[in-house]
């Protein structure tokens, strides 16, 4: 049954991880309803995903980094990242204990963060500024940067790294299918190291079985994701950003009025 739920979980996080959604709120909430709560397990399989987007993106990778010697777009590419993955680096070192032992506990805060999150991009979508970026790879640095700071804000439960990413590219006039794409390419660095100093922080503590629920919660991830990014690119091509923020409304008020507390 336990292997089941790891699963289960997988998949939710797949699906969601890439949406503006949460995925951590939806991992949280199913985790308390089926009776799995585990914060590391839900860092430790989100590389489950960004494995996804690395291999959709396989070909992009390879000619950055076989052009980080020579090519100037390759490494202007490169530095881009860096300095938007900078801030959340140092607000996961500096916060990440209390975030871990006090927000990750607290479905009031994820049902907050969902519910603010979606009234903004509600906003945004209404009133954001005129785009002038419509590739995610020109993304000038000090754009870069500003995103990289919303990114900080993701460190909550419920504000959904995605969604906190998209609206600063959206507020610094990135186009809808930039602004997520960005999102994808700062996803592989950042949850990358959010995975790295996750193993380091529980490394005494896996045993076989709990790897093998991790196991089976990174390869649902990952088959999950593989098939919903480009689908949700095609969406907001279309339809732009408007229904996930009803959805986030809808399910903050239900995280906060229906799931119960911690038993």
């Amino acid at each position: 049954m336990t292997y089941l739920i790891a699963a289960l979980l997988g998949v939710i996080q797949g699906l969601t991880e890439f949406l503006p959604v949460s995925s951590t709120a939806h991992l949280l909430v199913a985790g308390r309803l089926l009776g799995y709560e585990d914060p590391a397990f839900t860092v430790m399989i989100q590389l489950g995903s960004v494995l996804a987007i690395m291999w959709l993106y396989r070909a992009k990778i390879e000619t950055v980094v076989g052009g980080l010697p020579s090519d100037p777009g390759a490494r202007r590419f490169a530095l881009m990242l860096v300095v938007a993955t900078v801030p959340a680096l140092l607000g996961g070192y500096a916060f990440g204990d209390f975030i871990q032992t006090i927000l990750f506990r607290s479905l009031q805060v994820v049902g907050v963060a969902l519910v603010a999150g979606g009234v903004v991009m509600l906003l945004l979508e209404r009133f954001r500024p005129a785009p002038a970026v419509l590739d995610a790879e020109r993304t000038p640095l000090p754009q870069a940067f500003g995103i990289g700071v919303c990114q900080m804000l993701a460190l909550v439960p419920g504000v959904s790294r995605s969604g906190a990413t998209i609206i600063g590219g959206l507020l610094l006039r990135l186009d809808r299918p930039a602004a997520a794409e960005f999102s994808f390419f700062l996803a592989m660095p950042t949850m990358t190291a959010a995975f790295v100093y996750q193993v380091i922080e529980i490394r005494g503590q896996l045993a076989p079985e709990r790897m093998a629920e991790i196991g089976i919660g990174f390869a649902a991830a990952f088959l999950s994701a593989a098939v919903i990014v480009r689908p949700f690119l095609q969406f907001v091509r279309r339809s732009g950003f408007a229904p996930f923020a009803w959805y986030r409304i809808a399910f903050g008020v239900g995280v906060l009025t229906l799931v119960p507390g911690p038993g």
